[in-house]
């Protein structure tokens, strides 16, 4: 048998792997467009901001790693079309010499495929946003990129369009390394997909804290569009257009969102949703021996039972360690399971985290909700270095099962989030959670733990309220 995977991100890399660990004999071959592979996106951010000493650390193997395991990666290859009923792949590879690519069309069979082809950045027409100085962040050479123009032409202010996660992490993390930074965002808040309102205010007042006490400044500005992107006569960024203001800035970071990879997908006939690839529970497109994995697919809400997106890598290895395994027939092969979509990121000192639905979420379907924002400590208060943690739980009205939780804090919120999204899985109710064995030791926690405390004045308001 022959597997060809389009992709090397960690979905397309972990589906190669879990094949090759359970079966020796099947013949795997990966293709992808960059010349890097095996890297995390994540980190590009804290490269940039020198938390991580380079980009060559995050770079975790090399094509020659997986040839060892006799799987054969194809760098600087790109699909131009599947012809499904063929079960044949069509592809460009750059020059030997040189990134330019031949016009020369090469062809490989396959007996199943996998796409992995991952996400875009979606890039809104701007006037302006085809200027030198003007970056997307999605691949390790768009933070070479970025590192290069910075260095190159002394770069002391950037506009972030965007303020999500990897905006937001973009932001400080320039910042931290002398650059006044503009963040501008449509909606009223920042990390307007990861919490409520009143959670994200509790960043932004951290942020603006930070802003009195250092040199360079993380302005934030809300409610407003990036207008226009103003380029001098060389065509280099000078300023972006905000409302009526316009702000000095030599860099512009479009973080605006990212968008399924569906094309190769639809040239092969695949079923598209309302957003990605459709698949069934072990990641089987519409056409036979088609599937797909990571940020390019349709997932299943646990809450809502609808479709949504779930573009995170811990998502994509399990959708594609499902898929290695039923390649490989290995007897009672997982399936892909419905997604809390748990996500953490680290914003200076604070950990900032959320699972399940957020308060809004409820809202837009129409579930009645009871909230509590629970303020508390990360170790005894007698133990020197605790810090504030801040636990939001989202729970349902009709039978008072958690739903949601959101936690921020500078210390152990990682793992609380963790445990709440096995909880939340469970359908535990908020009686429940205030009824559970929590570990305790002073320098870790409290003798009354911050998930405890939080599930106990819910139980209270839920008391009150009825």
């Amino acid at each position: 048998m022959k597997v060809l995977v389009i992709g090397t991100g960690a979905a397309g890399l972990t589906t190669a792997s879990t094949i090759r660990k359970y079966n020796s004999d099947i013949e795997i071959t990966v293709l992808t467009q960059e010349n890097y592979i095996a890297y995390s996106p994540c980190a590009i951010p804290y490269v940039i901001g020198k938390e991580i000493k380079d980009f060559k650390t995050i770079v975790m193997h090399e094509p020659a790693d997986y040839a060892k395991k006799n799987v054969e990666i194809l760098i600087n290859s790109e699909v131009v079309d599947i012809k499904a009923d063929e079960k044949t792949v069509l592809y460009k590879k750059a020059s030997e010499n040189s990134e330019e690519e031949t016009n020369e069309i090469k062809e490989i069979k396959y007996d199943k495929l996998v796409l992995a082809t991952g996400g875009t950045p979606f890039i809104p027409p701007i006037e302006g946003v085809n200027s030198k100085g003007v970056f997307k962040v999605r691949t390790i050479q768009d933070g070479m990129d970025i590192q290069n123009y910075i260095n190159e032409n002394g770069v002391k202010k950037v506009v972030v369009a965007g303020a999500g996660a990897i905006g937001m992490e973009m932001a400080y993390c320039l910042k931290e390394i002398g650059i006044d930074v503009s963040v501008i965002e449509m909606v009223p808040q920042i990390f307007p997909r990861a919490l409520d309102p009143d959670m994200a205010k509790i960043v932004q007042d951290y942020l603006e804290e930070e802003n009195a006490s250092e040199d360079a400044k993380l302005n934030i500005i809300l409610e407003k569009p990036v207008g226009k992107i103003v380029a001098d006569d060389d065509g280099a960024v000078c300023g972006v257009m905000v409302g009526e203001e316009t702000l000095e800035a030599k860099m512009v970071i479009m973080s605006t969102g990212v968008r399924s990879n569906i094309a190769l997908a639809q040239k092969a006939g695949c079923k598209i949703g309302k957003w990605a690839v459709l698949t069934n529970e072990i990641m089987e497109t519409s056409v036979n021996d088609i599937y797909a994995v990571g940020d390019c697919v349709e997932v299943v809400d646990a809450i809502t039972g609808e479709q949504t997106l779930s573009p995170f890598g811990t998502t994509a290895v399990r959708q594609a360690k499902v898929v290695g395994k039923n390649i490989a027939e290995l007897e009672n092969a997982p399936v892909s399971k419905p997604v809390l979509n748990s996500n953490v990121t680290k914003i200076g000192k604070l950990e900032i985290a959320g699972t399940g639905m957020s308060e809004i979420g409820a809202g837009m379907n129409n579930i009645e909700v009871i909230t509590t924002i629970t303020k508390s400590a990360s170790r005894a208060r007698y133990y020197p270095g605790g810090k504030p943690i801040y636990i939001k739980l989202i729970v349902k009205k009709d039978d008072n099962r958690v739903i949601g939780c959101q936690a921020i804090g500078e210390e152990r919120v990682t793992e609380r989030i963790d445990a709440m999204s096995i909880a939340i899985s469970k359908g535990v109710t908020v009686e429940e959670l205030a009824n559970m064995e929590f570990s305790y030791a002073p320098p870790v926690s409290m003798v009354v733990d911050p998930l405890f405390l939080a599930a106990e004045n819910t139980v209270e308001k839920i008391k009150k309220e009825n």
